[in-house]
């Protein structure tokens, strides 16, 4: 079923436009319309959703919750999360915003944000029914696993002081350095509504002309790099072949849901699984049109951490799926 971004795309790009589906720049045009509406879309609705709720709970006693008594619970609930939310990495970073502005743990939400571009419900689904449930098992455990001891690492190297100042500002407002919960007066419905309307425009107003940057960058990229590029370059099964297929998904850009064809064909032509499934996450979650966007968050140190992580966690996803599908 398509979704109303992608019909609101076919709507203005075709119909509007009169642009050819299968032109480059149609290609480009209908991509560049569905993604950056996908994203202020979830940028508005997560943030508005999220600032509301703290607004209204005791959003403190959550916080703690997770950060000081179940710390390992919370880096499983995030990452568990990022595996079953269909978000691809540009459209994590509300959720991210979001979380953070609550005063949950850095490392938490990275376990989310590390997953989230991971593990997406269509690969499994395509996985099952090309190589079996074994090896799928192994790409979702080790995805999730990969998340929480990168969330472990982040919050042990206290991630949240390489945030850029006004999310570094938003995380401490939102924590207690007494660790003793502040006891806010009840708030009526409007006052709730002014709250969540002022964080979501704050921080709209920061990050919305990057989004339009970074998305029409990867929409020029998904247009004009040829299809058969990825079927002609990527090896046949050396070991070498999946940090090369990394470093090569890393200047293209698709969403989770416009990789999988190139997904299932590359696997259906022969290409190992696990040097399919690391180009695939690379071409999704460690692109130039992300990193764009999260360096509007992220300190440069902080970023160079999360992009590393990201690289060696697909290479190391991709080396463990071809290991299992030998056996």
């Amino acid at each position: 079923m398509l979704s109303i971004f992608t019909k609101l795309a076919d709507w203005l790009v075709y119909g509007v436009f009169g642009l050819v589906p299968d032109s480059k720049i149609g290609g480009a045009a209908h991509f560049f319309v569905e993604d950056t509406t996908k994203i202020f879309f979830l940028l508005i609705v997560m943030i508005y959703v999220i600032a509301l709720v703290r607004a209204s709970l005791d959003i403190e006693r959550v916080r703690d919750y997770l950060a000081k008594n179940n710390k390992f619970f919370g880096y499983l609930m995030g990452s568990t999360f990022g595996a079953i939310t269909p978000f691809c990495s540009c459209s994590s970073i509300p959720v991210f915003l979001g979380f953070t502005s609550a005063g949950v743990p850095v490392g938490i939400t990275m376990s989310f944000l590390l997953t989230s571009p991971l593990i997406n419900e269509v690969a499994v689904l395509l996985l099952l029914s090309l190589v079996g449930w074994e090896i799928t098992i192994v790409y979702v455990l080790v995805g999730m696993l990969i998340g929480i001891i990168g969330g472990v690492f982040l919050d042990l190297i206290h991630a949240e002081k390489l945030l850029q100042p006004f999310a570094l500002k938003a995380y401490e407002t939102a924590t207690t350095s007494d660790g003793e919960y502040s006891h806010r007066p009840i708030l009526s419905f409007s006052e709730r509504h002014e709250f969540a309307k002022t964080e979501l425009l704050d921080i709209l107003s920061r990050v919305w002309k990057w989004v339009f940057v970074g998305v029409g960058l990867g929409a020029a990229l998904h247009g004009f790099v040829p299809g058969t590029w990825f079927e002609e370059n990527l090896g046949s099964g050396q070991w070498w072949s999946v940090p090369v297929a990394v470093l090569a998904g890393i200047p293209l850009y698709s969403n989770a849901t416009g990789v999988i064809p190139v997904m299932e064909s590359l696997i259906v032509k022969g290409l190992p699984v696990g040097t399919t499934l690391a180009f695939c996450m690379s071409t999704v979650a460690a692109s130039f049109p992300e990193f764009i966007l999260l360096k509007q968050v992220m300190t440069w140190k902080l970023l160079a951490i999360i992009f590393f992580l990201l690289l060696m966690s697909f290479t190391l996803v991709g080396w463990l799926v071809n290991m299992a599908s030998i056996f």
